[in-house]
C-alpha cells in the first residue's frame, strides 16, 4: 500500500505556486550542496545523499515525476504537484497548491527516510506546511 505526504503552500509561504520544473531545480541545487559537503569532507557524499535519477513519463509531464534508484536499498518516490480548494474562517474560498510525495508499495525504508528528508529541505525551502506519512504536521512556514 502507498503512503503519502504533502506540503502546502499556505498563504505566508515564500511562494503559492510551485511547478515540477522548480520542484527539479531544487533537487538539482540539493544535489549540488550534498557535493560541496562531500568536497569539504573528502568522501563521495553526493552518491548517498541523492541516490536517485529523476524521470519523468510524457503522461505526467508537467504534473508529476518519480525518483528511481539503481541501487539495492532504494527504489522511487513520486512527487506531484496539484491544487485544492480550501474555505478559511472566514468563509472565504481560495485555491492552494500543494506538493504530494508517494510511496510506492514496493518502496523500501530506505526510500521512507529519504522521502521524509527531501521533504523536509523541500517544506524548509518553500516555508509550507509539511503533512508528513505518520500524520503530524511541520509548519516551516512564518505564523502568527
Amino acid at each position: 500500500m502507498s503512503s503519502n505526504a504533502y506540503i502546502k503552500l499556505v498563504p505566508s509561504s515564500t511562494q503559492q505556486a510551485v511547478s515540477t520544473d522548480e520542484l527539479k531545480d531544487l533537487f538539482n541545487y540539493y544535489k549540488q550542496i550534498t557535493a560541496k559537503t562531500g568536497d569539504q569532507v573528502d568522501w563521495n557524499y553526493e552518491n548517498s545523499a541523492f541516490p536517485y535519477e529523476l524521470k519523468e513519463k510524457e503522461e505526467g509531464r508537467g504534473t508529476w515525476f518519480y525518483l528511481q534508484s539503481s541501487q539495492d536499498r532504494y527504489n522511487a518516490i513520486l512527487f506531484g504537484v496539484d491544487k485544492e480548494t480550501i474555505v478559511d474562517e472566514d468563509d472565504t474560498e481560495r485555491e492552494q497548491t500543494y506538493i504530494q510525495i508517494t510511496l510506492p508499495p514496493t518502496a523500501t525504508a530506505g526510500d521512507k527516510g529519504k522521502a521524509n528528508e527531501f521533504s523536509k529541505f523541500l517544506g524548509k525551502k518553500l516555508q509550507g506546511e509539511l503533512h508528513l506519512f505518520n500524520g503530524r504536521v511541520m509548519y516551516f512556514n512564518p505564523r502568527k
